[in-house]
Parts: C-alpha cells; sequence; structure tokens
C-alpha cells in the first residue's frame, strides 16, 4: 500500500469533512505534497504503510489536541491558544518560533484552521525526528555539508 499525495488528499477532506467543530478550507495538494514529502523516508513521492499509519497516528491525536484547546469554540486554534496545543502536542517551542509559524501557517487574524494546524505539526514532527537522527552525538547540534542541507530542505 502506498499513498500518494493526490490519495492522501483525497482521504483527509473525506475524513474531515465528516467531523464537526473543525474549521478548515480542506487540505490542499500543496498541503499534502508537503506533507508526504516531510513523511517520505524511502523518497518515493509516496507514502508506504508504515509512514501513512504513524502520521494518521499522529493527526487522530492532534485532532483531539485541536479541539481541546479551541477554547473559544471558534474552530480555529488562535496565537493565545497555540502554545499550550503545541505543548500538549509534545513541541514546547519559544516565543520566536511560534512569532515565525504564527506567520508561517495563520490567517490575517493570527488563527490557524485545522489543516494548517496538521500541516505544520506534521512538518515540525519530521523535522524533528530528522534532527535527532543526524544528531549522532546527542548533543543538541549537527553538523551538515551543502549537498546534505539541500537534500534535507529541498524535499520537505
Amino acid at each position: 500500500m502506498e499513498v500518494s499525495p493526490i490519495e492522501l488528499m483525497d482521504i483527509l477532506n473525506r475524513i474531515i469533512g465528516k467531523h464537526g467543530g473543525l474549521k478548515t478550507d480542506g487540505f490542499s495538494i500543496e498541503s499534502c505534497r508537503s506533507m508526504v514529502a516531510v513523511m517520505d523516508s524511502d523518497s518515493t513521492g509516496k507514502l508506504g504503510f508504515h509512514e501513512f499509519k504513524y502520521m494518521w497516528g499522529n493527526i487522530k491525536k492532534w485532532q483531539g489536541i485541536y479541539l481541546k484547546y479551541d477554547a473559544d469554540g471558534s474552530g480555529t486554534i488562535c496565537s493565545e491558544e497555540l502554545p499550550k496545543a503545541f505543548h500538549a502536542a509534545g513541541f514546547p517551542l519559544n516565543d520566536q518560533l511560534f512569532k515565525l509559524i504564527i506567520r508561517r501557517y495563520s490567517d490575517e487574524h493570527g488563527s490557524l484552521d485545522f489543516d494548517n494546524f496538521i500541516g505544520c505539526l506534521v512538518r515540525l514532527d519530521a523535522m524533528c525526528r530528522a534532527f535527532k537522527t543526524l544528531d549522532k552525538d546527542n548533543n543538541g547540534t549537527i553538523e551538515l555539508d551543502v549537498k546534505e542541507w539541500l537534500q534535507l530542505t529541498m524535499y520537505s
């Protein structure tokens, strides 16, 4: 079983469409390409069974977090709710990183809808796992040459 970005988009939009309380424009093909790219450990352009299973488990967990931390019931997570939601998802981040995330993933009011919340967390999770893999001495630093850096960042 392998899931392409188009198939992932169909799956996510079909399932998310059945859930009320989640404000979303729907998962775009570009967001699904991005999610496949950061999860695609063997660079096939598709998610294998284990890659999909891992991502799907996280999406279900993050959906619960999204609903819990949408304190005002708006269907979105506002910038004030975001730090607690990310902490609950296992990502206690600093203020500077939250500002970057809000700038990149939020709407003009500083709120994240469901598809942007999930897209951000999929990417954040994948980048943290990639860093841990590259941190051979487990000292919080990595060393990359230009080729490695480009491989890490261009297909993600």
